[in-house]
Formats: C-alpha cells, sequence, structure tokens
C-alpha cells in the first residue's frame, strides 16, 4: 500500500513528463493544436485535481502534524495552486498553440515547478517524519481513489482559496482521524 507522499511524488513526476512532452512539441516546425490538446488537457485537468484533493485531506493532516512550520508550508502552498489554477485557466481561455497560450501554459510551469519543489523538501518530508505509518496508508488509500475517479475536473468545483482563510478554517475544524485498523470507513470513491 503506497502512503499520500509517494503518490503526490509520483504525481510530481508525471507533471515533470508532460511539461516535457509539451517541450517537445513546441521545438517542431509545426505541430497541430489537436497534439498540443492531448498532452494539455489531460495535464491540466491532473494540475486542478491533484491541487483539489492535497487541499481535502493532505494539507489538514500536515497543519495538525506537522511540526517544521506546516502554517507558512500551506500558506504557500495554497497560494501556489491558485497561481497554477490562474495559468490553467488562462491557456484554456487562449487558442491552443498561439503565443498567448504558450505564455499561459508557462506560467502554469513554472508555478506548479516551484510548488513542487517546496512541497518535496518542506511539507512532504515533514509528514513522512512526523504522521504515524497507519495515517500515511489511510490518506494514500483516500488520495490514489480519488484521484481514479476523477480523471477530469468534471463535478468539482476548481477555485480559488483565500490561504489565510483556508489555515483559519482548517486548524479550527476538527480532523477525523482513522480507526486504528487504518479504515477510513467510507467505502469506495469509484461513482462519485
Amino acid at each position: 500500500m503506497a502512503d499520500i507522499t509517494a503518490l503526490i511524488l509520483k504525481d510530481h513526476n508525471w507533471f515533470r513528463e508532460q511539461f516535457a512532452q509539451l517541450d517537445y512539441l513546441q521545438a517542431r516546425a509545426s505541430v497541430e493544436p489537436s497534439e498540443l490538446e492531448r498532452v494539455w488537457r489531460p495535464l491540466a485537468d491532473k494540475l486542478d485535481v491533484h491541487a483539489y484533493i492535497e487541499e481535502e485531506i493532505f494539507y489538514p493532516q500536515l497543519l495538525k502534524r506537522g511540526v517544521d512550520d506546516p502554517e507558512a508550508e500551506t500558506l504557500d502552498a495554497i497560494g501556489d495552486h491558485n497561481d497554477i489554477r490562474d495559468g490553467v485557466r488562462d491557456a484554456d481561455a487562449a487558442d491552443i498553440g498561439s503565443d498567448e497560450w504558450w505564455a499561459a501554459v508557462g506560467r502554469a510551469r513554472e508555478a506548479n515547478d516551484e510548488h513542487m519543489g517546496e512541497e518535496e523538501r518542506e511539507g512532504l518530508s515533514d509528514f513522512r517524519r512526523h504522521a504515524p505509518t497507519e495515517l500515511l496508508e489511510s490518506l494514500g488509500t483516500q488520495y490514489g481513489e480519488f484521484m481514479a475517479a476523477h480523471p477530469t475536473t468534471e463535478g468539482l468545483t476548481i477555485a480559488d482559496r483565500d490561504p489565510q482563510r483556508y489555515v483559519d478554517e482548517a486548524e479550527t475544524t476538527p480532523t477525523p482521524q482513522p480507526p486504528q485498523d487504518g479504515s477510513l470507513r467510507i467505502g469506495s470513491l469509484k461513482g462519485e
């Protein structure tokens, strides 16, 4: 069973690979918008879904379990997620393959690269060192099932969040702890 930090890292590597695919396409003398769309659409959706589920299950737990200034880590991460979403929205509003589109994709990539590096050095490392194994695995199961059930943003509300309000609400909302046996008692997220 994979823990949540391993699954987040796996997504990060996939993001890097997809942006590299866009690099290869951009370097070609001629590229069809449909070729760009085949890489961009799944990448854009996964960037949004990844941020969404991190905000739902990872960052509230980091705020409760982290010790290396989890509040600052979370404030920065939520701000980064907003920047990534802005780049995705701007790219989706532009004609695919246009200079405006490439600039927006570049902004999403830059924000994502910064976020991944910080998250890997800070939040994920902090959580791995201080969260119990059962919690890492339970959250990993929940994360994996959610990502499998949501290959696109359909049915999800993708919206920027005020970082300070997010932290304030997460710190004052009790986070249910998984039972000792590791089950979240939520059943399958399939068909959601």
